[in-house]
């Protein structure tokens, strides 16, 4: 049965042998077509892995600006602010960003730092839906997919023959506003699409303009702006795609160009002795190009394949101004004039080949090329990732599909596992009731930065490592679910997970063996997270609601090392609750969306020395909970009114017990920055269609 994704959340019927042929009711949500890991698109019950989608209307009713928006209230994930850099990093069930495969259509992006800074310039408005895949796909993705997988799906053309699609959103930050210019977040959005004929084209623009909160006066001194750690630093972003290509029944084509410049400003610290301040500019920018085909020879038999280019380049500029006479100079200083440019080209493609209704194959071939230059940068590097890998569905027992595994790599400069075996099972216990079970071998290749990139300037002194090896990990997971079909318009579904993770050779950063005042990367012996969460969706006529809990543990290195440090836990553990409340309002068509989450005290072992003995600390950053309640309006002439309350409960920033580290990032003990307080939003879209 083909499936063919339009725009939107698409549907797809499923048959089941238990039911004589009758069609399946068990609501949209588990029929929603996901295709992460997938040998074609697969509704979200038959799915091998256990996957969590976020739709387009999902995030419409958010108002979200960014990705980091939608995820925040997700289970398993947070976010680390450095308000030095202006950047973001995502952490997935007790993993950092770097762990995580972040993927846009299935082509990987690029990052110029250990951050997934990546996640956070894409196009929201151009996002149909978001597929997580929690643990492994390694086999599927080669390297970085430790963690997980976070595949954002772009929107497709649709059915109309022409379609007009405009958004215009205002925020403040915190109490700070100003209408469409200098403080407050402003949004702006255009896009149009098409089709004729199996002939398709659709392109967008969007504008966000973060104007900073609390930014520091012009003549604010370093001992000022130092006093108030919760100051966000401004930042623009122009984002624009192009899509266009053409399909029929048994063939597709198409062509995809993202664009990102992202401006990100720093005031410096103004020093009365000279009148004089140092500013600087962070520009991004960022070009991703992808051809992706497919063709289906017969029923049995499809062929697909992409390519893709990456090109991102981010500089660094440094101006000192003089306040005495009006005057600016570029600065000569370490580190304060810098380009890195990195780029990165995929080719891939696989065959699926059905032999039966019991068998299924998949081999696939994928090439990664990268490289880099730069003044931080060692050379100009380049590392080539080649792959053949190859999995098989198996349907030999009823109601049970095992999907096992193995990637093939040889890599150009680290010592890659030569083989990644994966085994994962899903058995449909009754009409209610699925079990999967998964292992995964994953490895995560040292990157480029990693290798080759030296970072010093006055607050960082950091070295890359040519020598790093790759990191390598065995996953157990575990999940069972639960659905019921109450009536057409009732339907419950609940899941249950668990996970084991545990790495070798887990790269991060250390003091450098032939001086100690310079961090470097290197390989750790080994790190752990484990875990599970529980989640529970109702959905009625008017109403869907959600909640969900969470219990993840992360490793503490020291634990082996009673000896010296003392006895310490083997792990520290987080809890989470969050919950979405949606409600449509149909007589006055208005539909208002509550989300919510609570992150319990995070803890952590840290090393500290008192009368020249090291001894262990347990530091813990305090507890906090986050909400956001949005309203959406239907209104005449094609058009949507939202409003709201972001960071209902005025969250701003943590306490922390830690420790100043001394390492590559450490911000010491005090304060940890998390949001810059309540926001309120009103927004317009318009969208139009021409059948």
């Amino acid at each position: 049965m083909a499936v063919f994704i339009l725009g939107g959340p698409s549907y797809a019927q499923e048959k089941r042998p238990d039911n004589k042929g009758k069609t399946d009711s068990l609501g949209k949500a588990l029929k929603e077509v996901v295709v992460t890991g997938q040998y074609g698109p697969q509704s979200l019950r038959n799915s091998v892995y256990q996957t969590r989608i976020i739709s387009a209307e999902k995030i419409r009713l958010r108002a979200a600006t960014n990705i980091q928006q939608v995820l925040s209230t997700e289970l398993g994930f947070s976010f680390s602010n450095d308000l030095t850099l202006g950047t973001s990093d995502v952490q997935m069930m007790g993993m950092s960003g770097r762990n995580v495969k972040i993927l846009l259509d299935g082509v990987p992006m690029i990052d110029r730092s250990d951050t997934r800074e990546s996640l956070n310039q894409i196009d929201i408005n151009t996002i149909e839906r978001i597929e997580i895949v929690e643990g492994p796909l390694s086999v599927s993705y080669g390297t970085d997919a430790l963690a997980g997988v976070i595949n954002i799906i772009t929107k497709k053309q649709g059915q109309a023959a022409l379609s007009v699609n405009a958004r215009v959103q205002e925020e403040t930050v915190g109490k700070e506003y100003s209408p469409f210019t200098t403080e407050g977040s402003h949004t702006q959005f255009l896009g149009i699409a098409g089709q004729r004929k199996g002939w398709h084209a659709l392109g967008g623009i969007t504008h966000n303009e973060f104007n900073g909160f609390n930014v520091a006066p012009a003549i604010a001194t370093a001992a000022e702006i130092a006093a108030d750690n919760n100051r966000w630093k401004p930042k623009e972003q122009w984002l624009a795609n192009t899509k266009f290509g053409y399909g029929k029944e048994n063939f597709n084509i198409w062509y995809r160009l993202d664009y990102l410049n992202e401006t990100i400003d720093s005031r410096g610290a103004y020093n009365p002795n000279n009148y004089k301040a140092t500013n600087q500019k962070y520009v991004t920018d960022r070009y991703t190009q992808q051809i992706q085909s497919d063709y289906r020879f017969n029923e049995k038999l499809q062929l697909s394949g992409l390519l893709a280019y990456a090109n991102l380049e981010r500089a660094t500029k440094s101006l000192i101004h003089d306040y005495s006479t009006g005057t600016e100079e570029l600065s000569t200083a370490d580190g304060e004039q810098d380009v890195a440019k990195f780029r990165s080209a995929s080719i891939r493609s696989t065959l699926q080949y059905k032999m039966s209704d019991l068998v299924s194959f998949q081999p696939g071939v994928e090439v990664n090329l990268d490289g880099a230059s730069g003044a931080r940068i060692k050379g100009s590097p380049t590392i080539n990732d080649y792959a053949f890998f190859i999995s098989s569905e198996l349907n030999l027992i009823k109601n049970v599909t095992i999907r096992p595994g193995l990637r093939f790599i040889n890599n150009s400069v680290y010592d890659a596992p030569p083989v990644i075996p994966s085994l994962n099972t899903k058995i449909r216990l009754n009409k209610n009731f699925d079990l999967r079970m998964g292992y995964a071998s994953g490895f995560r290749s040292p990157a480029l930065r990693e290798l080759y990139y030296d970072f010093f300037d006055s607050s960082h002194s950091i070295m890359g490592n040519p020598d790093l090896k790759a990191e390598q990990s065995n996953s157990y997971t575990a999940s069972l679910s639960f659905s019921e079909a109450i009536t057409e318009e009732r339907h419950f579904r609940s899941v249950l997970n668990g996970f084991y993770n545990n790495f070798r050779n887990r790269i991060d950063y250390g003091l450098y063996a032939e001086d100690n005042t310079i961090t470097t990367l290197i390989n750790i012996a080994r790190y752990k997270t484990t875990g599970g969460t529980l989640e529970n969706t109702l959905f009625l006529k008017n109403l869907q609601l959600s909640l969900g809990f969470s219990w993840i543990g992360t490793y503490n290195n020291y634990s082996e090392s009673a000896e010296q440090y003392g006895e310490s836990k083997e792990f520290v553990w987080t809890p989470e609750i969050n919950s979405n409340i949606t409600y449509t309002f149909t007589e006055i068509g208005t539909t208002a969306n509550f989300a919510f989450k609570f992150t319990g005290k995070k803890p952590v072992y840290q090393l500290y020395t008192e009368d020249g003995v090291d001894k262990l600390w347990l530091a813990k950053t305090n507890d906090y909970s986050i909400a956001d309640l949005m309203f959406t309006k239907r209104l005449p002439g094609s058009l949507t009114l939202n409003a709201g309350i972001k960071n209902l409960f005025d969250t701003t920033t943590l306490t922390s017990t830690s420790i100043a580290t001394g390492g590559a990032h450490s911000t010491g003990g005090g304060p940890v920055p998390l949001n810059y307080g309540r926001s309120y939003v009103v927004g317009l879209s318009f969208n139009w269609q021409k059948k």
